[in-house]
């Protein structure tokens, strides 16, 4: 089997004798992200010339390029005749001089204009006129590397997203120097290299670690402030928004001291607080605590390097006695809605007792007949039986008043988002549930004390937020107030467990954990197109492909409705009062022309009418 040569002669490999211009590649820097770059540009033909300033560094990218290509053979994704000639396409040394015939050179250097600085200053005196020069950055001014540069116009970003094999995102980043010709060739290369490319000007983070990095920095100043610990912030931003990692695991994968770097570079951009690096950063990346890579960052691992969290003095006891909680044999839950039914039926299928009060017997018939479209369904899909269903629909009582509430032992509401709306049938709910009973609002952007000053009895309320669909959505915010009573805690955690739910803690603050964290990365995709930095659809390429998002954010508000997401928009602005929160001006004109996603028909995008 041909090997890659590792020699600082570099001697040269077999190739075409007219190689069109990127056909042969440089790779500069081979970290983890060069060497993935390698893979990608090997697999797909070129001729690549890796170059690293460490022998041993380029020694060792070749092992784990070496390791990677067995792992293909063993899993069938290539022949080893395929490994064979993708591993001879492949050079390695440590002189930056082997790249002076290649037609692009990807500089994938640490975060440093220094250093980049240097590595472009020298390729200029040994690359050809033609030849295009490829910064990986992320945080740095792609306009100010090319400015340094003898000729700006062939300088470009060329942003990968790691693992490079794996991502299909790559970010085309021109300046105002950069020429159309050379954007057009490193565009139709990503194409050929299977990667989708999106077309981004040059300013700090891009388009995907422009939104990305904005969150993450919340989620970490959420976790210093002691919100919420760093298990619940994690599992809310998974189960809540099928995110495939949460923020904070996220940030030791990434690094704490690049998550700061490219923080530090945008705030400079920005002067937004949203994009100030939280001060746990600093403190983490000065004491060595980089996440992953260093063993310690959030989360402790196993060891350097290692994926496995192991415990530490923050990781939760397993199996910890919670304090006594209330009985709950019966609930009831208020509301006539899409999420009203879902909760009626989320708890019927647990076993529990359910009244469902509308402000109308109709409503609440027509309530039921919903959740009995829903277990049709689940029945048709094979997910339970017509039997359990038809008992699941008999567990639930429809009533007209909620006087019907009288004997349950947790009432639920989930009525209108509308403070006055939610205090009025608090009040009433304080007359009609027996003493002992716990009192719950699934509100998920107003204040649980509100509700709760409502009642001649706060200890009893708590918030329960669901998330629609709540049949399928796993995800339940526990809000505790601060005069919440520790039994009426306990019991709302016990019934989030008893009904499937995961439930998380956090306190009574507007947008709780994921909302909080949700809705300043949508307005500031809102505020990318605004500024005409990238189109819908790049931004939503973008953070699907490059951030692992089910939805791009303009997809989310388009389903969520953008009137929603305005309401809890103005709410996160009031209370935490900091101007990179104000709604962007754009999401409030599509809401004053009645465009609200797809319930009207037209959103960001336009939908066909049903």
């Amino acid at each position: 089997m041909a090997a890659p040569q590792s020699d600082p002669s570099l001697s040269s490999p077999s190739s075409p004798s007219s190689p069109s211009p990127l056909k042969t590649i440089a790779v500069v820097g081979l970290g983890t992200m060069g060497t993935g770059i390698t893979e990608v540009l090997a697999r797909a033909g070129r001729e690549v010339i890796g170059i690293d300033v460490s022998e041993a560094q380029a020694a060792r990218s070749l092992a784990a390029l070496e390791a990677s290509t067995a792992r293909a053979v063993a899993r069938g994704k290539l022949t080893e005749q395929e490994r064979a000639g993708l591993l001879a396409r492949v050079r390695t040394g440590t002189d930056l001089s082997a790249a002076a015939d290649a037609g692009l050179v990807i500089e994938v250097v640490p975060e440093s204009y220094d250093i980049k600085h240097q590595v472009l200053r020298e390729l200029d005196g040994i690359v050809g006129p033609e030849t295009i020069l490829a910064t990986g950055t992320n945080a740095l001014s792609v306009t100010r590397l090319a400015a340094d540069s003898a000729r700006p116009e062939r300088v470009l970003g060329l942003h990968f997203f790691n693992p490079a094999p794996a991502m299909k995102l790559i970010e085309v980043v021109s300046s105002v120097l950069t020429a159309p010709s050379a954007v057009a060739a490193v565009t139709d290369l990503a194409i050929e290299l299977g990667k989708e490319p999106v077309a981004v000007g040059d300013r700090p983070g891009f388009v995907a670690d422009g939104l990305l990095f904005g969150y993450l920095n919340q989620a970490a100043a959420m976790y210093e402030a002691k919100y919420a610990s760093r298990e619940d912030i994690d599992a809310a931003m998974r189960l809540g928004c099928g995110l495939p990692m949460g923020p904070l695991a996220l940030l030791d994968l990434i690094g704490i001291d690049t998550a700061r770097t490219v923080l530090d570079a945008m705030y400079a951009e920005s002067r937004d607080r949203l994009h100030a690096p939280a001060p746990i950063l600093k403190q983490l990346s000065e004491a060595g605590l980089t996440g992953r890579k260093s063993g310690r960052g959030f989360y402790t691992y196993e060891a350097p390097g290692s994926a496995t969290v192991v415990r530490d003095a923050l990781t939760p006891l397993d199996g910890a006695a919670p304090a006594p909680g209330r009985t709950v044999r019966s609930v009831g839950v208020a509301g006539s809605g899409t999420m009203a039914s879902g909760i009626a039926e989320v708890f019927a299928k647990a076993g529990y007792e359910v009244v469902l009060a509308a402000r109308s017997e109709e409503k609440a018939q027509a309530a039921k007949a919903r959740i009995g479209k829903s277990l049709d369904r689940s029945v048709g899909k094979g997910r339970m039986s017509a039997e359990a269903a038809a008992r699941t629909l008999d567990l639930i009582t429809p009533a007209g008043s909620y006087d019907a509430f009288a004997d349950v032992d947790l009432a639920v509401e989930a009525v209108a988002e509308d403070l006055e709306v939610k205090r009025q049938l608090f009040a009433t709910l304080d007359k009609v549930c027996k003493p002992g009973a716990v009192l719950a609002t699934t509100t998920s952007s107003l204040p649980v004390v509100a509700c709760a000053r409502a009642t001649s009895r706060p200890q009893d309320v708590i918030g329960m937020h669901f998330f629609n669909p709540a049949p399928a959505m796993k995800l339940v915010e526990v809000v505790r107030t601060v005069l919440t009573a520790e039994d009426v805690h306990a019991t709302v955690r016990e019934v989030c467990g008893r009904v499937g739910k995961h439930a998380v803690d956090c306190g009574d603050r507007a947008g709780f954990i994921v909302n909080a964290l949700l809705f300043p990365y949508l307005n500031n995709a809102i505020k990318m197109v605004e500024e005409h930095y990238a189109s819908l659809d790049d931004i939503d390429a973008a953070m699907k492909l490059g951030g692992g998002y089910p939805m791009g954010p303009f997809e989310l508000l388009d389903v969520v409705g953008l009137d929603v997401s305005l309401a809890i928009e103005k709410v996160l602005h009031r209370e935490f009062r900091d101007p990179g929160l104000a709604p962007a001006p754009l999401l409030e004109h599509l809401v004053a022309a009645g465009c609200l996603g797809r319930k009207t028909g037209r959103g960001f995008r336009e939908y066909a009418r049903r």
